[in-house]
């Protein structure tokens, strides 16, 4: 039997319900969602029942006990380029963030190093539990180690992480995005205590050789507030079903996990070899919601390796008659 539910403001929840009690309920309040098993995501409730309304759905809530609780940090993003996330902790409450990622932190919040990415000691996991949170980091390159910040003090405690590289942080909540995200291996900031940090394979090989991301992506999950960062500015889409977009592979910066991500060459062979996109293009479907980057970490920093003396590279767009004997008298060169 078809087992409905709706969901409306305030958190309100109704169900199981079955397709004739659905109906009725769908008649008397159409102005929230639904969501049968079959369905990737919640859909509104007037599109299910009024078949010829095309709509753009979120994902499904996280269903009660899949994630263990993390927690109910408040936060702050500070800045345009450069920007960085303030966390505000109650007491008892803890923020995980990579190892470096700290800005600054209130004297009430104990810094902590722990073995994996910290879920596991808030849940009760053994050490098992804790070699492999630390496995999965290492194969996505991340440190064996992840920093915990915890508030001992009383009132409330703040601490500041800040982006590696020039760019946007995004405020993600897990909860909101069907408890899982498919992110960048080196998206991850910060998040509360009780996010997972996991691994996601590419299954197509070609996705995973000429995809931008390798074989082995960053999955987030869990059901607390997560911070990526990307470089540059971030745009948001949201894709039906069936509906593709192509981006340069190194632009892809996190994806709902019912997006499927596959790769394609951008054209003809002079295309290939002149057009300066590169050989492949990534390919994503929806349905779910995707995020882009306008500037790839490893874009900027092929520039800035192109541009170095050290590297070859020539001084551009200086506007010094003198040269090189201007960057030795300025003090921007050495014999």
């Amino acid at each position: 039997m078809t087992q409905w539910y709706f969901s409306y403001g305030n958190n309100e929840r109704i169900g199981p319900l079955d397709d004739e009690a659905a109906r009725a309920q769908a008649r008397s309040r159409p102005d929230g969602y639904c969501w049968k098993e079959g369905f990737g995501e919640w859909r509104p409730i007037h599109s299910v029942f009024q078949p010829s309304t095309a709509v753009a759905v979120a994902p499904p809530p996280v269903p009660a006990g899949r994630y263990g609780a993390s927690d109910e940090v408040d936060y702050r993003i500070v800045g345009n380029d450069m920007q960085f996330v303030e966390v505000e902790l109650d007491p008892g409450e803890s923020a995980i963030a990579e190892a470096g990622a700290l800005m600054y932190k209130e004297s009430a919040v104990q810094m902590d190093t722990v073995f994996g990415d910290g879920s596991s000691a808030s849940q009760g996991g053994g050490l098992m539990g804790k070699l492999m949170s630390a496995g999965r980091r290492v194969i996505t390159g991340e440190s064996l180690f992840t920093t915990v910040f915890t508030h001992t003090g009383s009132g409330k405690a703040k601490v500041a992480f800040a982006a590696p590289y020039p760019g946007t942080v995004m405020a993600m909540k897990l909860s909101e995005h069907g408890g899982r995200l498919i992110c960048q291996k080196d998206s991850f900031l910060a998040g509360a205590r009780g996010v997972q940090l996991g691994i996601y394979f590419q299954r197509k090989i070609l996705t995973g050789l000429f995809g931008g991301e390798g074989f082995i992506m960053q999955k987030l999950e869990g059901d607390g507030w997560v911070f990526v960062h990307a470089g540059g500015t971030v745009v948001e889409r949201d894709l039906k079903a069936g509906e593709r977009l192509d981006v340069d592979t190194g632009c892809v910066v996190a994806f709902h996990d019912t997006v499927s991500m596959d790769v394609h060459p951008v054209g003809g062979i002079k295309s290939m070899l002149f057009g300066g996109e590169g050989v492949f293009l990534a390919s994503l479907t929806g349905p779910g919601k995707v995020w882009l980057q306008s500037l790839p970490f490893s874009r900027m920093a092929g520039r800035m390796l192109a541009a170095a003396p050290q590297g070859g590279g020539q001084r551009r767009g200086e506007g010094s008659i003198l040269g090189g004997l201007g960057d030795l008298i300025g003090g921007d060169s050495n014999f």
